[in-house]
């Protein structure tokens, strides 16, 4: 039977969100309720806000979310009543040509639930990556469900579903960080410094961290940073060539996402390495350089979508990882807020005071 609860929604461009009634429908065959616990904040959600990815309004936003399953459609054999999963938005389809040719951390047409969520009067909602978690509940399909550990902490776990999973892959899946390797991060946000958690994970031994933020350097070298480096004071480049012995280094990371970030990425790294794109740029953001460069150079250049993670692969472990003390999630959250108050977190990113803050309902 269809249920209201509260829901936090943009309802145009660049206006304040509100938080509004919304009306989960019966589930579809594959598709499951949960009941959220927590999600965190994230600027992919000030970006749907303000109109940045596309003109669906209204959104129903959040999107970095932890919960229990609380109701599941017919033909649900993923999760159970009762399970307490990590929202994912890469639900594998198993049918494209990407999972056909065994590349699924790519796939083309991945699963949403076959429902829409509406408001009360019947408007349909776009839920923000296919999940919309600023909510008591919602609606996805079982595929974005991934169990883990029902002992951990949902506002840490929950932050595996986008920002903390992207910067951490971007290290370690697409980047392919290995053992004694030299790593710079540009862009110390949450998926930056998950980025440098994720190559101090996989062994790398110099990780640079660069930022206009002495506040943001900081929590960098909490979470593995063996140097840093203010943008403000000095050439990214130049002191990255210093520090790895006027060389570069073997992975360079832009977790800002601009031209001129990708610039210093790019003549950042050494000769044959490699440069991961996970920041993300707007549509408008043109590239211009010489394209002898691209060849002289070699490596590789790699964008990152979602760290290139498979959720069912990537999420138990790290949540494993974490329960050991190998990995400080809990870092991650800067701080517990309600749900009416999104809108003032939004002001909190803006102002670069939080790697995250993390809505607990």
């Amino acid at each position: 039977m269809p249920e209201t609860v509260r829901g936090v929604i943009a309802r145009k461009p660049h206006a304040a969100v509100e938080l509004v009634d919304i009306v989960i429908p019966d589930p579809g065959a594959h598709d499951v309720v949960v009941r959220i616990q927590a999600c965190g904040v994230c600027h992919t959600d000030l970006t749907y806000r303000d109109g940045g990815i596309n003109d669906e309004f209204p959104f129903l936003l959040g999107h970095e979310a932890a919960g229990i399953v609380e109701t599941i459609g017919s033909d649900v054999t993923h999760v159970q009543v009762g399970d307490f999963v990590v929202l994912n938005w890469r639900a594998v389809c198993g049918q494209c040509r990407a999972c056909k040719r065994g590349r699924p951390q790519y796939c083309f047409d991945t699963h949403n639930a076959s429902q829409k969520m509406t408001l009360s009067d019947g408007t349909e909602l776009t839920p923000a990556l296919g999940i919309g978690a600023f909510a008591d509940k919602t609606l996805v399909h079982e595929g974005q469900c991934t169990k883990v550990d029902p002992s951990t902490d949902p506002a840490v776990v929950g932050l595996l579903g986008c920002g903390v999973m992207a910067g951490m892959g971007a290290a370690m899946n697409t980047g392919g960080v290995g053992r004694g390797d030299s790593v710079a991060v540009i862009g110390c946000g949450g998926v930056g410094d998950a980025a440098i958690a994720g190559a101090w994970l996989a062994g790398a031994s110099t990780i640079i961290a660069v930022d206009r933020d002495e506040k943001k350097l900081a929590w960098a070298q909490e979470l593995g940073a063996t140097h840093t480096v203010n943008a403000s004071h000095a050439s990214p480049t130049e002191k990255i060539q210093d520090i790895t012995g006027g060389f570069g280094a073997d992975v360079v990371i832009d977790a800002v996402g601009r031209p001129e970030t990708w610039k210093q990425a790019f003549y950042s790294r050494d000769l044959a390495g490699t440069v991961v794109l996970v920041g993300v740029p707007t549509p408008d953001m043109r590239l211009e350089m010489p394209l002898i460069d691209f060849f002289s150079r070699g490596g590789a250049l790699k964008s990152s979508w979602y760290g290139d993670c498979l959720p069912e692969r990537d999420f138990p472990l790290l949540v494993d990882l974490y329960q050991q003390g190998r990995l400080p999630l809990e870092k991650f959250v800067t701080e517990r807020i309600s749900l009416d108050e999104v809108e003032k977190a939004f002001d909190t990113i803006h102002a670069g005071n939080v790697l995250r803050s993390v809505v607990e309902l």
